[in-house]
């Protein structure tokens, strides 16, 4: 039986409490809400945080809104609550998609958005799908807020912009005209981690896309914002050999290992087809996109 080393708990109130309990504690605490990313690896000693600071109660982070021109998500809103919610469906296809494939129902209703992303594991879903959606990540501590891309909230596997007494509250998505979006992903079984994912997000601007974004999960890190795939798509006309091109940018612009789940000759084969497959998907929902708005 793994059973994680000894731990103290505390319980906040307020996110000024929070943020308070991690300045208190420094680098030995750690925030928990579903706790389906932590804890796992505390259990296996990999993490040892000898403050956990519960932030279940802390409803002002539970929360999805339009505002403007970008969706505003709480970095305790749930797995369930995304892939419930109408606006995020709308908006963003990509999201359902990518909810529909992770894990099982009580990860869903448990797990959190915050949680996801600060993980930084390079096969975790909601990171690749916000890299692809170009989305920003509002971090808050003593000093206030700030605002980072999804490209420098993640800094390397397990590693993210988050300081020391500081913690993820928000994240915000663009809502752009003429969008489309999709997620595709290849698992050994229901739930599991991906072999190889990949989601793409564009929108259609007279025929040509633009403001294209691409990320890859489980293919190595630094693979979350493909900037050699966007760049060959921004501008270009949708096209059978566009799509094929964009393939082969992606399969050799990651960096797979093999594993337990597959070799990386297959995996770099994944990431080529899945990126095909989501770029026609999200070219097509563009296209009604548009179709709607005209």
């Amino acid at each position: 039986m793994q059973v994680p080393a000894s731990f103290d708990y505390e319980r906040a109130r307020s996110v000024d409490e929070a943020l308070e309990l991690l300045r208190r504690h420094g680098e030995e605490a750690r925030v928990v809400a579903g706790g389906h990313s932590l804890l796992p690896m505390m259990k296996l000693r990999l993490a040892g945080p000898e403050v956990l600071i519960d932030i279940n109660d802390l409803t002002e982070l539970d929360h999805i809104d339009l505002v403007g021109d970008e969706l505003r998500v709480g970095a305790l809103t749930r797995h369930r609550a995304l892939l419930e919610s109408e606006s995020v469906g709308r908006y963003f296809p990509i999201v359902h998609d990518a909810e529909r494939v992770i894990a099982d129902p009580p990860v869903r209703n448990r797990g959190t958005i915050g949680g996801s992303l600060c993980q930084a594991d390079p096969s975790e879903d909601l990171s690749a799908v916000c890299g692809a959606l170009h989305a920003r990540a509002v971090i808050r501590g003593a000093e206030g807020e700030r605002v980072v891309s999804m490209a420098d909230f993640h800094q390397g596997p397990y590693e993210t912009a988050v300081g020391v007494g500081e913690m993820l509250v928000e994240v915000r998505i663009p809502v752009l005209p003429g969008a489309g979006s999709a997620y595709e992903k290849v698992e050994r079984k229901a739930g599991d981690w991906a072999v190889a994912a990949a989601g793409v997000a564009l929108t259609l601007r007279e025929g040509r896309i633009a403001d294209a974004g691409v990320g890859l999960a489980a293919v190595g890190a630094g693979a979350l914002n493909l900037h050699a795939v966007q760049t060959l798509m921004n501008g270009s006309e949708p096209s059978e050999a566009l799509y094929e091109e964009a393939g082969r940018v992606a399969s050799a612009n990651c960096s797979p290992v093999t594993d337990s789940r597959g070799s990386e000759d297959y995996k770099r084969h994944l990431a080529g087809e899945l990126t095909r497959r989501a770029l026609r998907r999200a070219v097509a929902r563009a296209a009604r996109s548009t179709a709607r708005e005209a």
